[in-house]
């Protein structure tokens, strides 16, 4: 970003002079003024930061490690001492910082593509289990980076497909629309010729020749849980989606609504959205 005159009326974006500091209290900083050489408004460095007029930044990152780590916002506005609105509206911030700098991510990837993907749907609910939600997940499975991950609804099945209809009624399955999100994000990234894998889902094959016609596609029929409560750890001698499986475990433990049995449960789609966004950004930047 570039300094840019706070008056409206002037159309100045180049000149400018300095003009004295100011003493950040919030995070004991001194900061450089300048003053407009048209108008004389001035105006400060702090403008060019996302975090600008924030009053407590130097939590920022604290909340990104913690929430990125399997505690809730009410035990992270516990542990800093802040009200539990600041946590969530430092989250809401944080999510869209880090969905903005997984679009640049993927960006460079574009330089060497992925050779080998794997990807498959992770299952969650939002408020109870009649309301259930599809995390559409897609990793390279060597370096075992997150691609993409996009959260939409599916109708509840099974056993209570019968009682969510009678008390919520029709549910619209949007599993297609989240994999038509994820190829789109990834089509420029993956190499056109590349191994792709996945589990015998029947959506899956649609896309794939949809976007990558050119790519060698294996599907394995899946496989039964190692442990109860970890379906996505295999208990196979060998598990060819294991990089995808590993991963899908990793969010279950890493993000606190993912846990099958919590009280942190989503309230609405956007925040898990958003909760994912930073996942993801912590995961490719830090775990990996």
């Amino acid at each position: 970003m570039k300094l840019t005159c706070p008056e409206n009326s002037c159309h100045n974006n180049k000149f400018f002079k300095k003009d004295g500091f100011y003493f950040r209290k919030s995070d004991s900083k001194y900061i450089q003024r300048y003053r407009c050489n048209s108008c004389g408004k001035r105006i400060s460095t702090a403008q060019l930061s996302p975090c600008y007029r924030q009053k407590k930044r130097t939590i920022n990152h604290l909340i990104e490690a913690m929430y990125c780590s399997k505690v809730s916002m009410r035990r992270i506005a516990l542990n800093l001492n802040v009200d539990k609105k600041t946590v969530a509206r430092k989250v809401e911030f944080l999510g869209l910082q880090a969905r903005m700098f997984n679009q640049k991510y993927l960006q460079k990837l574009r330089v060497n593509p992925v050779e080998h993907l794997q990807f498959d749907d992770l299952i969650t609910k939002e408020r109870t289990k009649m309301l259930p939600v599809t995390i559409s997940v897609a990793v390279d499975a060597e370096t075992r980076r997150i691609l993409a991950l996009v959260a939409t609804q599916i109708p509840a099945f099974g056993l209570l497909a019968k009682k969510s209809r009678a008390k919520y009624g029709y549910r619209k399955s949007e599993h297609k629309l989240g994999l038509e999100q994820m190829f789109q994000k990834i089509e420029k990234v993956v190499a056109k010729n590349a191994l792709i894998r996945s589990d015998e889902h029947k959506f899956y094959p649609e896309f794939v020749d949809r976007y990558f016609p050119s790519a060698v596609y294996i599907r394995y029929k899946g496989g039964r849980g190692c442990i109860a409560g970890q379906g996505e750890l295999k208990r196979l001698a060998r598990d060819p989606l294991f990089a995808l499986n590993h991963t899908c475990a990793m969010l279950r433990d890493n993000i606190s609504r993912l846990v099958r049995k919590s009280w942190c449960v989503s309230q609405s789609i956007e925040k898990l959205q958003l909760h994912l966004d930073l996942y993801m950004k912590f995961h490719n930047t830090k775990l990996i």
